[in-house]
């Protein structure tokens, strides 16, 4: 009998527990083993077993979750790091030459901005920044000829501006150019760049990946894009290869754990976020709350279009200024005093001196009274008392 089920592609969870996390064939333990070893034995004089020889080209630990996050990506390949920005740096010097030139979101990670100005910027890589959600300043930032990358974040950290990613994609290839998309604020739950054009997408798999503040890492993931003649993926499986800023094991596992996870953590700090953003919206002692999930925010319908949800992060400017929301930032109990994001728990930021003080005096420092929160998962009602507390205090 012929069946007439159709084929189906399995949703995003079930793709998060299983792709690339396949039970071990030798002893069926459900759970892969850490392969936590540096070399493996051969058979022959390059004669590899399962195609490994050392753990800086490949090891199945990492390689299980390069698969499991390409797939939630949707894209091609994936490449994991040590860090973030060890990701970013292994992406930029696959592509780029000197005496090429980045187009640089100007609201974005300070980590970034730093590697480009400070680390690239000597080996003759140009850049220009704009407004991410300027198309013609995108447009009149490209030079032709020597642009080659188009360097986006959205939702952008610590702003929460929302860019037309699809717009992007088409100014880059119109330019000959790569669209990279940081992804690290939306996670591939909530956004898909590959899938409105960008060639590359890249994460801190610190953050939402991992998701309980406990791994540090990064990821590349790539589409089908050729460059230079060459597949993409070929580039940058040379450069991580080459540099060797690979990701650990230990660390791999647990990013690949906290994949398995990522659905059900985000929903949860999205519908937090939500309510604090309205709640936040309606207090006295606060002049801008900034979340896409909000009607008033400019990039909502934008983010409505193009992503599945709003996010975990809400960005806010107490009414007092600089001095209260030093005041606010230092005043919370249940939110942690932290640079970073993406955790379980609550925490709580002052970017201007914290995240993006490698941007602080220049035109892209971002405003001296704004305070960043990575919404927890924790109960809603208990986070509302403590930034009740932390805003009476600070008035």
């Amino acid at each position: 009998m012929t069946s007439t089920t159709a084929t189906r592609t399995r949703g995003f969870t079930t793709t998060a527990v299983h792709a690339g996390q396949e039970p071990d064939p030798l002893t069926g333990a459900v759970i892969p083993p850490i392969y936590q070893t540096s070399t493996f034995a051969q058979d022959g004089i390059n004669v590899l077993r399962a195609g490994h020889e050392y753990s800086r080209g490949s090891n199945p630990t990492r390689s299980g979750f390069e698969e499991q996050l390409a797939a939630l990506e949707r894209g091609e390949r994936g490449f994991a790091f040590a860090s973030g920005i060890a990701a970013e740096d292994a992406l930029l010097r696959a592509v780029l030459r000197p005496g090429d030139h980045i187009v640089l979101g100007a609201d974005g990670y300070g980590g970034t901005n730093r590697l480009i100005t400070k680390v690239l910027a000597p080996w003759d890589i140009g850049h220009t920044a704009v407004d991410i959600t300027d198309l013609d300043a995108v447009l009149a930032a490209v030079r032709p000829g020597s642009t080659r990358v188009l360097w986006l974040e959205t939702p952008s950290n610590p702003l929460l501006g929302i860019a037309d990613v699809a717009a992007w994609a088409q100014l880059a290839r119109d330019a000959g150019a790569l669209l990279v998309v940081d992804n690290t604020f939306a996670s591939p739950y909530l956004q898909n760049p590959l899938e409105l054009g960008a060639h590359a997408v890249v994460h801190s798999t610190t953050k939402y990946i991992g998701g309980h503040s406990d791994v540090l890492g990064g990821a590349v993931v790539v589409g089908t894009a050729e460059w230079r003649g060459a597949p993409l993926t070929e580039a940058v499986g040379f450069q991580q290869f080459a540099a060797g800023a690979v990701a650990g094991p230990q660390d791999s596992y647990l990013a690949a754990r906290g994949l398995k996870t990522l659905s059900l953590r985000m929903e949860r700090h999205q519908d937090n976020a939500q309510r604090i953003a309205e709640w936040l919206l309606e207090r006295p002692e606060v002049s801008q709350v900034l979340y896409p999930g909000l009607p008033e925010h400019p990039g909502h319908g934008l983010a409505a279009a193009q992503m599945r949800g709003f996010g975990g992060m809400v960005s806010f400017r107490p009414a007092g200024g600089e001095a209260a929301a030093r005041a606010v930032a230092e005043g919370t109990r249940l939110y942690s005093l932290s640079v970073s994001l993406g955790g379980v728990e609550s925490l709580i930021c002052y970017p201007s001196e914290m995240t993006h003080a490698s941007v602080r005096g220049t035109a892209l420092a971002v405003p001296v009274d704004l305070v960043r929160l990575s919404v927890g998962i924790e109960d809603v009602e208990d986070q509302l008392e403590d930034l009740e507390r932390a805003l009476a205090g600070a008035s």
